[in-house]
């Protein structure tokens, strides 16, 4: 149990350093509502044993507000990936209390982080997205995702960690978008030697939804090659998945996937590194 802690821990340091970038407020149909400059500052104390995190907010026309916290454990609600990549959030969805979760993915020297929140209800509340670089480098310019910069093959590796500290698990994953004209996006995911899935999802400005299967989802096309993917009305019974997606480059795209199982419980987190072929 010491090892799968101190693993984690060592993950968390990965996020260590000060971020500078920006809260970007997006309503659940992709309108840009709000931008927050930020900072956050993440400093291991202790010999590493116990991070200090500062967050510091400029709201625009209003007074800047800091948020300190100092904690040497991690929430049940909480996993990293070996990148540094993490999620936290809810560990059981209940229609009577807020039901959300932050997913947040490292690349060098930047980070992109999304917050998807459903307040008591089954459709999105609110999302935030988050995206930072260590003070002191550039950030890079990535525009707004689009379908075009998604279509073709995709080629990469799943690796899913557990809360409850069973052994990570890998797989290889393709991933095919393809569009004709007008026509509705199709994309066809495979995990390892599974067979193929096949979804069809229609497009409406910076929206995609697909209605297919036990939970239909959305996904917003976001400013920096961000991409939020969650249930469009969540179905009770069902299982759910929600997912942050990111092109940092024109061939590479990662995304975090936090996947709840039909009894509504926190199940997994998976970590999809993949490359345009």
């Amino acid at each position: 149990m010491a090892s799968a802690t101190s693993t984690q821990w060592a993950r968390l340091l990965k996020n260590q350093g000060t971020w500078v970038g920006s809260f970007t407020q997006v309503s659940p149909t992709g309108e840009i509502l709000q931008d927050t400059p930020s900072e956050v500052a993440l400093s291991p104390l202790n010999g590493g044993n116990t991070m200090r995190q500062e967050i510091r907010k400029r709201p625009p026309g209003q007074p800047p507000s800091e948020t300190v916290l100092e904690y040497s454990s991690l929430g049940r609600g909480v996993l990293f990936c070996e990148t540094g990549a993490f999620s936290q959030g809810s560990i059981q969805r209940s229609p009577v209390s807020e039901f959300g979760a932050e997913l947040g993915l490292i690349h060098g020297s930047e980070r992109l982080r999304v917050a998807q929140v459903f307040p008591r209800q089954p459709t999105l509340g609110s999302l935030t997205l988050i995206r930072e670089h260590l003070a002191g480098t550039e950030p890079t310019p990535r525009p707004t995702l689009t379908v075009g910069q998604l279509i073709g093959t995709w080629v990469g590796e799943a690796t899913t960690v557990f809360p409850d500290w069973q052994p990570q698990r890998s797989m290889t994953t393709q991933l095919e978008i393809q569009r004709e004209g007008d026509r509705p996006v199709t994309q066809t995911l495979t995990f390892g030697n599974s067979t193929a899935i096949q979804f069809q999802g229609q497009l409406v400005g910076s929206t995609l939804t697909f209605e297919q299967g036990s939970q239909p989802v959305t996904v917003l096309l976001l400013p920096g090659g961000a991409s939020a993917t969650f249930p469009t009305e969540i179905q009770s019974g069902q299982p759910l998945f929600l997912e942050a997606g990111w092109l940092i480059t024109p061939t590479l795209r990662q995304r975090l996937i936090r996947t709840y199982n039909a009894q509504g419980t926190w199940e997994s987190l998976t970590l999809v590194t993949e490359q345009k072929v």
